[in-house]
């Protein structure tokens, strides 16, 4: 039988996909030294305590606020409290990917949403995938007897956002929202709704060959200018001297573009894709261009890369960066993997490689290095995964924040004379947050953690990381840079949504803390809650960027909120009254709306969330009812809790 013109495309895709694969999988093999000493350095155990948080859920999490109850409950040998029968027999299941018509689950989307962006399907414990499971268990409270929070299946209603297969190598997308950061989503039109690839995706198409230098000079330097306001500010590892350097021989000799040099050309073309998809996921504009961009690049890459290491680093970093709005190429763990492996074997994590280079060359691979070690932390962090850099092996300072040519590398609206902090104060800034996250990973979320400490230990390291933070945020650059364009992380409320998204992974469930009390739960709902709020303020400011590592922020924030407040001991009408919960996931469905308009994962989850915010809704309803005509409460479960 023959293909459809989608079977083709997507065929075309995952072999296109492959090839960049083993390109860069051969680059990996040329640096093979020390490689094995430092991944065995940084195995990790497996998240081993999504069962014992399951187990230990405290009697706090699922009370319906009645002391005799309390009263009555079965203690363990320890004298901890025990849930009741129903919850401690109760085996969260694993999502049945080939059943059409399966309930989902929050851990289900979570996998679908973290594993987009990595090939491999382990997900560790800051990943939230345990938090998610133990969010599920704890929905059980909003059902009449325990039974399990079933949410309605719209699949139906999302045409093909749940029909995945795990074991398909074509598959990109894999299980659902929090199994899939694990795949790569570039062949597969699921996650990003509009990602089905033109002809142009395939390298060696005679459309894409043809393609020549864009002739409108403005929209290039409008697209240049915000790739070096935005994504330059995040990772600083590309000299504007040199791109406007090439930049101008190639406008002045456009049909002479492939005489220029593989990597230059190769950089033009990735900054303006970077540049086009970076403005996209703010403005929620189509990406063709872009992938245009990025597709006519990777002509390009394997010439680049046998250029020399550092500038082979430089491609597989501008390749990350793309992949961070647009899943089109690589999966981005790879990406990370392969960066970073290439600069611990060109050394640039110690100082005695930095002895015989120039202050501007040390300056400029420090900045390299320091921007792989940053995606490295989101990515790994996102992932629950072993670090590709180890902390304890990094012996060098941190790259100055007044950079030689700061004026060359961020443009005319640079002028120190005013007091304005460098604009390489910003990443340095991130840095310090990356680092953060860091130590909450290793001190929070590692199995070894919680070994031989007391509870007065545990409680010191978290207040001690929260500390840490609350100084991270007091200490952020003012005033902000201003280049005249929506720029995420150029404004405050950038750094309270990641104040408030580090803080609510401090203090949520963990190998550290798998038992919350009363106190933790009340400032993770407050983090949950800030946090989704200033996500909103973004997206009213038109400043929040609408790309996967947001969508899973938001995602993780939601599930903490609705943890935090389910949780709470006291009767849930009374927390409902107290908390702005049902407000805040009113917030949250606007938002997911928005991402739909780019993900149609989003659209799922938010039937989900929906859900439980009809539910609240309906408790405070039956509640008031009850009050104003004196008879008791009754459940509807059919009606109130999507059963059927």
């Amino acid at each position: 039988m023959p293909q459809t013109e989608e079977e083709v495309r997507s065929n075309l895709a995952i072999l296109y996909v492959h090839r960049l694969e083993e390109r860069l999988r051969a680059l990996e093999n040329s640096i093979i030294d020390g490689d094995q000493n430092a991944r065995h350095s940084r195995e990790a155990p497996d998240d081993t305590y999504a069962d014992d948080m399951l187990d230990d859920l405290p009697d706090i999490g699922l009370q319906t606020g009645n002391p005799s109850d309390r009263e009555n409950q079965e203690t363990a040998g320890d004298g901890r409290p025990m849930l009741d029968h129903n919850v401690q027999s109760a085996q969260v299941p694993d999502v049945v990917l080939t059943n059409p018509i399966q309930s989902p689950t929050f851990a289900d989307e979570l996998r679908t949403l973290s594993l987009a962006a990595a090939a491999e399907r382990h997900l560790g414990s800051t990943s939230g995938l345990s938090f998610a499971k133990l969010t599920q268990t704890v929905l059980r409270r909003l059902t009449p007897d325990k039974a399990d929070f079933v949410f309605i299946n719209h699949q139906r209603n999302i045409a093909g956002a749940s029909l995945f297969d795990l074991e398909s190598p074509s598959d990109s997308l894999g299980g659902s929202v929090f199994q899939n950061l694990s795949d790569s989503v570039s062949s597969h039109p699921v996650l990003f709704g509009d990602l089905y690839l033109a002809d142009l995706t395939v390298s060696d198409s005679a459309e894409l060959r043809s393609l020549a230098w864009p002739s409108d000079e403005a929209h290039v330097q409008r697209l240049v200018n915000f790739y070096f306001a935005h994504s330059h500010t995040l990772y600083p590892f590309l000299s504007r001297s040199e791109i406007t350097k090439t930049l101008e021989r190639v406008r002045n000799s456009p049909h002479e573009l492939d005489s220029e040099p593989a990597v230059e050309v190769f950089r033009l073309w990735m900054v303006l894709a970077i540049g086009s998809t970076g403005y996209s996921s703010i403005t929620l504009t189509e990406e063709s261009e872009s992938r245009l961009y990025y597709s006519k690049a990777l002509q390009y890459s394997e010439s680049a890369l046998g250029t020399d290491d550092f500038s082979a680093l430089e491609v597989i970093m501008l390749q990350v960066s793309y992949s961070f709005f647009n899943q089109l190429g690589p999966n981005t763990w790879f990406l990370v993997g392969t960066a970073a492996r290439l600069a611990l074997g060109m050394g640039l994590h110690t100082a005695s490689t930095y002895g015989a280079l120039s202050k501007d060359e040390s300056e400029r691979r420090k900045r390299v290095f320091f921007c792989i070690y940053m995606m490295d932390r989101v990515v790994s962090v996102a992932l629950g995964r072993p670090f590709a850099i180890n902390d304890d092996d990094i012996d060098i300072e941190d790259f100055s924040p007044a950079g030689h040519d700061d004026q060359s590398t961020f443009g005319d609206q640079y002028m120190p004379d005013l007091g304005q902090p460098s604009p390489l104060a910003v990443p340095l800034h991130i840095l310090a947050l990356r680092r953060i996250a860091s130590k909450i990973s290793r001190n929070v979320y590692t199995a070894r953690a919680s070994a031989g400490k007391s509870d007065e230990e545990r409680e010191a390291i978290l207040a001690s990381l929260h500390q840490e933070l609350l100084s991270w945020r007091r200490n952020t650059p003012f005033p902000l840079p201003n280049f005249g364009v929506g720029v995420p992380h150029l404004t405050t409320t950038w750094y309270d949504f990641n104040f408030y998204s580090h803080l609510a992974m401090i203090y949520r469930p963990s190998p550290l803390c798998p038992r919350s009390d009363v106190r933790r739960i009340k400032i993770l709902e407050t983090a949950a809650s800030m946090s989704i709020r200033q996500a909103y303020s973004m997206h009213q400011q038109r400043s929040l960027a609408y790309n996967w590592l947001n969508f899973l922020a938001l995602f993780t924030s939601t599930i903490s909120l609705v943890y935090a407040v389910t949780a709470q001991p006291e009767e849930l009408v009374v927390v409902l009254r107290q908390t702005r919960a049902i407000d805040d996931l009113d917030l949250v469905l606007q938002l997911f709306d928005t991402f739909g308009q780019k993900f149609l994962a989003a659209t799922k989850i938010s039937n989900m969330i929906q859900e439980i915010s009809r539910t609240y809704k309906s408790i405070l309803a039956r509640h008031d009812q009850s009050a104003a005509t004196g008879l008791p409460e009754l459940f509807e479960p059919a009606q109130a809790f999507g059963t059927t």
